[in-house]
Formats: structure tokens, C-alpha cells, sequence
């Protein structure tokens, strides 16, 4: 095979994955056959090795995946361009990796394990890229499926790997078809290359048919509670940290909020950063931003307010200072925080710290190692530098006693994260975010979409306040309402509920993940081992 067609295959894959990725090309069926052109150029490589030939397949697959992170995720460079190239460069360099290894593992293992080697190898990779200090999770190949939760529904069960291992095991059945169809000279409906067809034909069915039998007979579960979500609409570049003052932009939001609150709304839910000028979190009373607040509570006592800030923490002269302790400019050490707050009038306010940072522009990466460019990070979300997080996922209860979880803009892209809420008894998820850094591109439809998956897998309704956007509510079912339209203000209301039970997926996680992890380990060793014996031999 020339190097001309091996190019043409590993670019053919990048395209028709982004095709199909949402909103993209949101061609949704691609994503199911996206990955065969690179699939069968692996198994060609490794058929060009095994006859004695140098041929190297890692340049193609990178060149494959680095065309699908840009085709997908190139808005990134809108609030960053050096983040967005890290970002390009890096996803596709560590999947490269992964798959790389499953190409050592079917050299020195045979093709049946081989096609397991790469479902393990890329699953185990999209698991622990969920859990580290550079964890960009946003192409995880079961988000691919977010924009038609009507064929998802079983990721109650599985949750987003579910997807992946659908799509990735799809793609090898058919390549296994077009192979045997090739190596017996036959169409690929005659035998034997027909049983694959059949393979792939019931691995597809199965799926689609429980999740659309789970579609029409699940009832959403729990409480109707009234909840009130507000979009202001403040341009986060000239804005919400610039031309207008904080004071002003909650005044506006509370004004929005007003046109739709009643005695009866349960809830009111405002976006990340809704108070942009940074306040220490022991004096929130004496700001102007509190007394607005207060006066919006006092007309709806019964009313639990969710709004996000920019808070911080000072270390007192004797106190432990943490990993992310900054130093001001005259000398007083403390932690800068992405929060949310739960006000009621009467109360004491209640904090909870964003703790799922995006990593290079709310945390350091490995900060023992990296730790004096801390200052220098870029800014993305209205906060600069490392962020203070918190190892409890914090509820906050309504006057009702429902229990909702604060879930800030990045946390969302996180299935098992989410979950840490409802186990600590979140029967309602809000998500608070400002996505207008990215301007009117995919990015802020795709980060919508994905909340879909939170929905199906915890079985949580959700209510969406973004800065601009997407603001909306989402049953159960992973089905959207009242979706608002980008770079409008707007406030949006509806009665959703308030479900207490616990999903399969919410009791165990990511069994997919970590189950592919230990897989993926014992499989490189076989392979490693069998290659130094072979080396011996």
C-alpha cells in the first residue's frame, strides 16, 4: 500500500468521526463505521510487518486523531490559541499511544486478540484520562452519542463508555467482514464474511431495541419541584470582567429572575461566575452583591438561590497554606475558588468550590513540578491561575428538603463525578456555566448535549444556567425543553422532578472503564512476555 492511500485511510477516519460527532456534522450513524478506514490500515501495517517490512503505523493514527480534535474541538481556540494546540496535540498524542499498543499487543498476539486489545487499550485510556492532572474528556467516543439519547438509554447501566465500547466494537465487526469477505474472494453477503454481517447486524439491533423499549415504557420518577433558570447575557470578554461593574450585572440577573419566580418556585438558578468581583468568603454579607441578594430572598422566603462567584480564602498567620496558595501583591497568601453559593433568606449562605478543574486554565498540571508558573496560567472562565477545590461533592438542600447538586460548568463532562453528588443524595442536578468564552461555535452546543448523558445515567433531571447559550431543562429521558438561543437574555421556568432512586451506574460507576484498565494491564503483559521469549527463541 502507498503512502498516498495510508494517509487517505487515517484522514478519512478523522473526518467521518467528526461527521458524525455533534454538533459538527451530527451524522450520527458515521460514527459507527468512522473508524474502519484507520482499523483496516492497522491490520494492513501489521500484516506489512509480520512479511518483514518496516512499515510504522503511528504517524498515521496520530495524523488520524489530530484531524478529528481539530475538526471537533477548533473553537477551543477562541478563548485560548495555545491552550487549543495543547489540547490538539495532546489528546491525540496519548490515544495514539494507546491504540499504538494495541497494534505491539496484535503483533505479538494474533489478531483475535489483537481487536480486544484495542477495544481495552482505548476504553482504559478515555477511564484514566477521566482522573488526571491533564484529563481533557471532552472526545470521549461515547459523548458521540449525546444528541440522540433516544439510543442511549441503557447508559443508566453502563454510562459513557457503554457508548464507546458500542462504536469502537461496531467498527472491528466491520472490518472483520470486509476482511474475511477479501480473504475467501466473496461479496461480503456470501459466506463466511456473511456471519460477521450477522454479527454486526445483532450487536447493532440489541442495543437499539432495549433502549427504545426503555424510551416508551420509563416514567419519570419523584416529585415535581418549580425551578427558575436565568440567562443574562453579559459578554465575558468586554463585560461580566471589564466594562461593567459586578454590582450591576447581579442587579440585572435578579431582574430577569423576578419575571418568573413565584411563591411556590422551589428554586432559582444563576450562571458560573454570576458575581465576577472576587470577595472573601467570610465577609459575603457586607458585599453589595449580598444585599441584592438579601432584598430578591426577602420577596420569596420560601426560594433556595443558586448563583455562582469568584470567591477566595485568606490563610490566617498560622494556618496550613494548600498546593494552590497564592501571594498577593502585599504578601497575604490565599486560595482563589470557582463557587457556588446556596442562599435562602435567614440562613447562612453555603459554599461549594468547583473541584473538576480545566487543566492548564483553572489548575496547574502536576504542580510539584510546575508549580512557579502558577501566575503566569491564562485566563478562561473568569479566573486565572490554579483554583481551589474540595474533596466532598456539597448539596444543597431546599426549605422542601430536596436536595440539589451545584454542578459548575467543566464537572458536568464527568459521569462518575456527577454521580458523587447523587450518592450523597441529590435528587436534582443543576449545571451553572459560562460558555460565551467560546463564542457562537459547536462548543457550547456540544457541552449542552453531554449534560443529556448526565441525565440518562443518574436519571436526574436537570436544569442548565449559562451566562449565553444553552440554558434549558432536561427530564429523565435525556430529552431538552425550553432551550434558550445563543446571546439573548432570557429566564426560562418549568417543574421538574425530584428523583431519589439510584441508577445501576450510580451505584458502581465505571465498571466499563476500570474493568477494561485491568484487561488492557494483563493484555501488554502477555504481550510483552511473549515477545522477549520470542526474542530469546
Amino acid at each position: 500500500m502507498t503512502t498516498a492511500k495510508k494517509i487517505g485511510l487515517a484522514l478519512g477516519s478523522g473526518v467521518l468521526l467528526a461527521a458524525g460527532w455533534p454538533s459538527v456534522g451530527s451524522a450520527t450513524p458515521l460514527l459507527f463505521f468512522a473508524l474502519v478506514p484507520l482499523f483496516l490500515l492497522e491490520r494492513f501495517i501489521a500484516s506489512e510487518k509480520l512479511e518483514g517490512t518496516k512499515s510504522r503505523f503511528f504517524p498515521y493514527v496520530f495524523l488520524s486523531l489530530f484531524t478529528f480534535n481539530i475538526l471537533t474541538t477548533w473553537w477551543v481556540w477562541n478563548a485560548s490559541p495555545e491552550g487549543s494546540i495543547m489540547a490538539f496535540v495532546l489528546n491525540s498524542l496519548f490515544l495514539a499511544l494507546a491504540i499504538q499498543l494495541a497494534h505491539f499487543t496484535r503483533l505479538r498476539l494474533g489478531n483475535f486478540r489483537g481487536n480486544f486489545a484495542l477495544i481495552f487499550f482505548w476504553i482504559a485510556w478515555e477511564y484514566f484520562h477521566m482522573d488526571w492532572d491533564l484529563s481533557w474528556t471532552w472526545l470521549t467516543l461515547g459523548n458521540g452519542l449525546a444528541n440522540v439519547p433516544y439510543i442511549i438509554q441503557w447508559y443508566e447501566y453502563t454510562g459513557v463508555f457503554g457508548g464507546s465500547l458500542w462504536i469502537l466494537a461496531s467498527n472491528i465487526l466491520l472490518v472483520q467482514w470486509a476482511l474475511k469477505a477479501k480473504q475467501h474472494d466473496s461479496k461480503m453477503y456470501q459466506m463466511p464474511g456473511a456471519i460477521f454481517g450477522f454479527k454486526w447486524v445483532v450487536w447493532m439491533a440489541v442495543p437499539l431495541i432495549i433502549s427504545s423499549v426503555i424510551w416508551e415504557v420509563y416514567e419519570e420518577k419523584g416529585t415535581p419541584i418549580e425551578v427558575v433558570a436565568v440567562q443574562p447575557n453579559i459578554d465575558p470578554y468586554n463585560e461580566k470582567f471589564g466594562s461593567l461593574t459586578s454590582e450591576v450585572q447581579v442587579r440585572k440577573m435578579f431582574e430577569l429572575a423576578e419575571q418568573k419566580t413565584t411563591s411556590s418556585t422551589e428554586f432559582v438558578i444563576f450562571p458560573e461566575t454570576a458575581i465576577p468581583n472576587g470577595f472573601d468568603e467570610d465577609v459575603f454579607e457586607d458585599t453589595k452583591e449580598f444585599a441584592i441578594i438579601q432584598s430578591f430572598a426577602q420577596k420569596f422566603p420560601n426560594t433556595q438561590i443558586i448563583i455562582g462567584a469568584s470567591t477566595f480564602h485568606l490563610f490566617g498567620p498560622n494556618e496550613k497554606l494548600s498546593p494552590t496558595a497564592r501571594t498577593s501583591g502585599n504578601g497575604v497568601k490565599y486560595d482563589a475558588c470557582n463557587t457556588a453559593i446556596s442562599f435562602r433568606a435567614s440562613e447562612p449562605s453555603l459554599f461549594y468550590h468547583k473541584s473538576k478543574m480545566v487543566p492548564g486554565v483553572e489548575k496547574v498540571p502536576f504542580p510539584q513540578l510546575f508549580r512557579p508558573l502558577q501566575d503566569l496560567i491564562f485566563d478562561l472562565g473568569g479566573t486565572i491561575g490554579s483554583l481551589a477545590g474540595q474533596e466532598e461533592r456539597t448539596v444543597f438542600e431546599s426549605r422542601n428538603g430536596h436536595q440539589a447538586a451545584p454542578i459548575i460548568c467543566y464537572e458536568s463532562v464527568y459521569g462518575e463525578f456527577v454521580g458523587d453528588f447523587v450518592n450523597n443524595g441529590a435528587d436534582i442536578l443543576f449545571i451553572i456555566t459560562n460558555d460565551g468564552w467560546w463564542k457562537d461555535t459547536p462548543g457550547y452546543r456540544q457541552h449542552a448535549q453531554y449534560a443529556q448523558i448526565r441525565a440518562i445515567e443518574h436519571r436526574r433531571s436537570i436544569a442548565r444556567s449559562a451566562n449565553t447559550g444553552i440554558s434549558c431543562f432536561i427530564d429523565q429521558k435525556g430529552k431538552t425543553s425550553q432551550a434558550t438561543g445563543w446571546w439573548v437574555p432570557a429566564v426560562i421556568s418549568s417543574k421538574i422532578r425530584a428523583n431519589t432512586e439510584l441508577t445501576f451506574y450510580t451505584k458502581f460507576g465505571d465498571i466499563l472503564g476500570r474493568t477494561s484498565l485491568a484487561f488492557g494491564i494483563l493484555l501488554l503483559v502477555f504481550a510483552i512476555s511473549r515477545g522477549l521469549i520470542n526474542k530469546d527463541n
